[in-house]
């Protein structure tokens, strides 16, 4: 057993769509399956109006996991599971967790009266500050389809890369590498000869593109013999691009910020805006 997947719950449907896919997700590694639920304790509100005691909480807490444990064991059985209610705020649970886990896997978004969200705070915030891999599932990809690799060339992303072919390796998948560039985000040529009115000849940007993806993907072939990666560049903006070409993928993987914007974000806006509109399941993967 080469690891742990861990997987938080907390009673919502997405939450034990996420325990099935942790699961399977713990299958393909061969690794053991650690299902997570965070107790906070009642608020005031619900200790005086609902007079939902700690007890009660802890008991409804160790039946939802007893569920997502069920869950699991169904949908893989020769994977072994263990539950576990820890005390504490959810993000701050998962992220501990995180820190022993080789990826961490959650719904996008769980019980809430914020219900028209499209991701939830403790999904977004665990994207960002996860020590390992995470997982958001969203809703179910194309199981025949391939994992789809965004590619923005910079050394963050080569742990995205590592994650996505072994991703695909251990589920007999293909992957899509795709690169997208507009002249907004590529980088700028030195200058040129004055005369010209130009300062990059036709074909030359994009040619200057496709090589930027070569070269992120460069050895990956030797290191991952077996999998099929297809090169996919495309002139237009990152964000829309990658969001429609997960339609058709099992699986999104992105680096937790690229080249360029805020250095000091540690969730960079194309992985934010995949996190929130992809089609699928996410990866979001932190160099």
């Amino acid at each position: 057993m080469s690891g742990v997947v861990t997987v938080g719950v907390d009673g919502s449907a997405q939450s034990l769509d996420a325990v099935a896919h942790a699961a399977r997700e713990a299958g393909y590694r061969h690794a053991a399956l650690r299902v997570v639920h965070a107790l906070a304790g009642p608020t005031y509100v619900e200790a005086l109006v609902w007079e939902r005691s700690e007890d009660l909480l802890r008991d409804e807490a160790y039946q939802l996991v007893d569920e997502a444990v069920a869950r699991a064991r169904s949908v893989a059985p020769d994977v072994d599971v263990s539950g576990h209610v820890l005390t504490g705020e959810p993000l701050a649970v998962l992220e501990a967790q995180s820190r022993s886990s080789e990826l961490v896997v959650v719904g996008s978004k769980g019980r809430s009266r914020f219900e028209d969200l499209l991701l939830g705070s403790n999904a977004a915030g665990l994207a960002a500050h996860g020590r390992c891999p995470v997982l958001v599932v969203r809703e179910q990809g194309d199981p025949s389809g391939p994992i789809l690799l965004g590619v923005d060339g910079s050394p963050a992303g080569a742990a995205a890369i590592r994650f996505a072919l072994d991703e695909a390796a251990v589920q007999g998948a293909r992957v899509v590498a795709l690169h997208a560039w507009t002249t907004w985000n590529a980088p700028v040529p030195p200058p040129g000869d004055p005369g010209e009115p130009y300062s990059s000849r036709p074909g030359m940007l994009a040619a200057a593109e496709h090589r930027l993806l070569a070269e992120a993907l460069a050895g990956t072939s030797d290191r991952w013999p077996d999998v099929k990666v297809e090169h996919r560049t495309v002139r237009e903006p990152t964000r829309s691009a990658l969001i429609e070409a997960s339609a058709c993928a099992r699986l999104t993987v992105v680096g937790s910020r690229g080249r360029g914007g805020f250095t000091g974000l540690l969730l960079g806006s194309v992985s934010q805006a995949v996190l929130h509109h992809a089609h699928g399941p996410v990866a979001v993967v932190r160099g």
